[in-house]
């Protein structure tokens, strides 16, 4: 039976931010809001809860995970970015925007695209989110939590748990969220390239 707790969107109680982040360190999958929809979280060393993690999304090992971070030099940590990407990234974070970069050592191998070597990236707008990474001191494995089947997130924190109660160990709930996933962005070409559209509006790729 997973926990709940009830979190303040804008004033998250800081008991709840740590006992969260306990739970991540020791092993927990959790569901928490974003910016965008909600996602599956897990500690970034972790392998038996990324697994878990994929067991749940049905993804082999060819799905792009996302590093969730707390900032651009947070970024600058796992991805290779070159001058003209992290001014991109400095005029849309935080934002709904996922970023695909080559990894650097940093990135667990588990966690890259295994012929690629791509990581996403995102620094989410959602004051949750940054109490939970500024708490954690390090960046949170995750991925959008859309179900097997469904090409929609789930948005309500409730009927999540009761979907997902003996999946995951911990679901955070703070609110509505969107229906929308992040935009995903290809960073590792000469250009940028939309892969998927989402929340964050495309036009700066033009």
């Amino acid at each position: 039976m997973s926990q709940y707790f009830q979190i303040h969107p804008d004033n998250p109680q800081q008991r709840l931010i740590h006992q969260a982040v306990e739970l991540v360190r020791n092993g927990a999958v959790i569901v928490y809001p974003t910016d965008s929809a909600y996602a599956l979280g897990c500690h970034i060393g972790d392998k038996k809860a990324l697994d878990r993690i994929r067991r749940i999304r049905q993804v082999d090992d060819k799905h792009n995970f996302t590093l969730v971070c707390r900032d651009l030099s947070e970024i600058a940590t796992y991805a290779k970015v070159d001058n003209s990407a992290y001014r991109l990234l400095n005029a849309h974070t935080p934002g709904p925007y996922t970023f695909i970069f080559k990894g650097t050592r940093e990135v667990p191998r588990r966690l890259m695209h295994p012929k690629r070597r791509t990581i996403g990236l995102r620094v989410p707008d959602n004051t949750i989110v940054r109490m939970l990474l500024a708490e954690l001191n390090e960046p949170l494995m995750s991925s959008t939590l859309i179900l097997p089947g469904e090409d929609m997130p789930m948005t309500d924190a409730y009927e999540i748990r009761e979907a997902l109660e003996h999946q995951v160990d911990l679901v955070i709930d703070g609110g509505h969220c969107g229906i929308d996933p992040t935009t995903v962005v290809d960073m590792t070409g000469d250009v940028p390239e939309i892969l998927r559209h989402g929340m964050g509006a495309p036009d700066f790729i033009a």
